[in-house]
């Protein structure tokens, strides 16, 4: 024990006697509502202890749940970005499906509505990876009845010739190949000229005298003169044209009428015979026209190409990544 020095040992014992003193006294006095003075200075002096101890263990509490609270968060946070995500995909499938299928049923309305015109629909599946070369690839073959130079098309207008034919696929030379062209026609002034190819999104008409008017927007349609189109079919507008006083012809740049930049699907002519013209409906070239029963309007038959025989296409084979109706002649793509 600690010693007390002699000389405070009663001013020691009179503290200790007079706090007994207070002590006795605080519990006998009683204060309002009945508590003793001696409970209040205890709980006074506890209090300050339990605000302590209440504050830690709330601060502590309070960080350990907001800790768990945000690892849910974040955790919650990540599968709701995985299925935005997956929703993302889906989103963009399902507008790659119902673009494909107003395609296809823009390819099955053309095909209906000429009937007496053998085609046979293909799907594009590649193209040649020379940038200076347009050249697509497509999933029929000489087993389908392609054969090379058969002209090829979109029910916007026409897109190019057969190249080269493999059993399974074949080659199509794009009309905008620098190697490629077609002869074609003014719509209004009927004046012929050939159309090339210039290995750009453009076309060129060449050989038109500066005498004859030419405005844009004019259209530019096939002539027949090649031999590989029928006549009428759309292959462009005129989108510029320039008298050359040097050459004594225009320079004449004609935008194409199928966007050979975006093939999926085309359709491959197994002849050369011309679309009938129909009423109620917009035919190659502009003209109106009707369907009918027999391919024909108003009683008139198809007129056929002398030069051109009329070659029936084989039933063509199903092939695995055909999902689009089947055409009346030349089944699914």
């Amino acid at each position: 024990m600690l010693a007390i020095p002699s000389r405070h040992r009663s001013l020691t014992l009179l503290a200790v006697v007079l706090g007994l003193q207070l002590l006795l006294l605080a519990a006998q006095i009683k204060r309002e509502q009945q508590v003793r003075l001696i409970r209040v200075w205890a709980i006074e002096c506890v209090t300050p202890l339990g605000r302590a101890a209440a504050w830690i263990s709330d601060g502590v509490y309070g960080a350990w749940s907001g800790y768990v609270a945000l690892w849910h968060m974040r955790k919650e946070n990540v599968e709701l970005r995985a299925e935005r995500d997956l929703l993302k995909m889906r989103n963009a499938e399902l507008v790659g499906r119902a673009a494909e299928a107003e395609r296809l049923s823009a390819l099955l309305g053309f095909r209906e509505a000429h009937i007496e015109v053998p085609m046979l629909p293909a799907r594009v599946i590649g193209a040649s990876p020379d940038v200076g070369s347009r050249i697509i690839f497509l999933s029929r073959g000489s087993r389908d009845g392609v054969r090379r130079d058969l002209g090829v098309i979109t029910p916007d207008g026409v897109v190019g010739k057969v190249l080269a034919v493999f059993p399974d696929t074949s080659q199509v030379l794009l009309l905008s190949d620098k190697e490629s062209g077609v002869g074609a026609l003014l719509a209004t002034s009927r004046t012929q000229a050939p159309v090339n190819g210039s290995g750009e999104p453009l076309l060129g008409m060449e050989y038109v005298s500066n005498e004859v008017k030419v405005e844009a927007g004019e259209a530019v349609l096939t002539s027949g003169q090649d031999r590989i189109f029928p006549k009428d079919l759309p292959v462009g507008t005129v989108l510029e044209a320039k008298p050359d006083r040097h050459t004594g012809f225009q320079q004449i740049k004609v935008k194409p009428a199928a966007r050979l930049d975006q093939l999926e699907e085309v359709l491959v002519l197994l002849t050369r015979q011309e679309f009938a013209p129909r009423k109620g409906s917009d035919a190659p070239g502009g003209s109106p026209s009707t369907p009918s029963s027999n391919g024909a309007s108003n009683g008139a038959t198809a007129r056929v190409n002398p030069a051109a025989p009329v070659a029936t296409p084989p039933p063509a084979r199903r092939l695995p990544e055909a999902s689009s109706p089947a055409s009346s002649s030349g089944g699914p793509l």
